[in-house]
């Protein structure tokens, strides 16, 4: 009984864990230029790289079935509401899965930033992405110039700050 409980408590427990206020970005040697696409969100919206020039973007790679995923999206979706009027945009690509499935799994978290789908997981190749969830940091210019792997809380002053100071300073000025 009581392996039992500490089972399901570790169960109940884990993506708690995965995310861990304060982790940080790891930078990205040499800034690479980010792989373009061109991808379709659940709406039926397409979605280019290039269109987000100028802007400071976090791409975020993710499935319904992870649970750091799952337990970084309302700290994404806070930072969106707060952050988009500020040129930072959030686009998650999902890997793998319909739009059946993600537009279920918004019932129970609702997002309004776009998400994009990766049906064929054509797109996460080029990116590098070895675990889920793996999101960049792409600076106005389109190079990627922080990696995080494993959750995050997106929300986190110290994480948008290194977001923000990617801005041009116009755009910066109105935070």
């Amino acid at each position: 009984m009581r392996k039992t409980l500490f089972f399901l408590l570790l169960l109940v427990t884990m993506p708690l864990q995965a995310i861990q206020p304060g982790k940080g970005l790891t930078e990205v040697p040499g800034h690479p230029q980010a792989p373009d696409f061109t991808l379709q969100d659940i709406d039926g919206n397409i979605h280019r790289l290039a269109d987000y020039r100028g802007k400071a973007l976090i791409v975020n790679f993710w499935a319904t079935w992870c649970p750091p995923c799952r337990a970084e999206m309302p700290s994404m979706e806070r930072a969106w509401k707060k952050e988009r009027s500020n040129g930072i945009v959030i686009l998650a690509i999902n890997v793998g899965e319909d739009e059946d499935t993600i537009f279920q799994f918004t019932a129970d978290y609702p997002v309004t930033f776009p998400l994009l789908m990766d049906q064929d997981s054509e797109v996460v190749g080029p990116w590098g992405v070895r675990g889920l969830p793996t999101t960049y940091v792409v600076d106005p210019a389109g190079r990627i110039v922080y990696r995080a792997i494993g959750g995050r809380e997106w929300d986190d002053p110290e994480l948008l700050d290194k977001v923000r100071a990617l801005l041009p300073r116009q755009e910066a000025a109105k935070q």
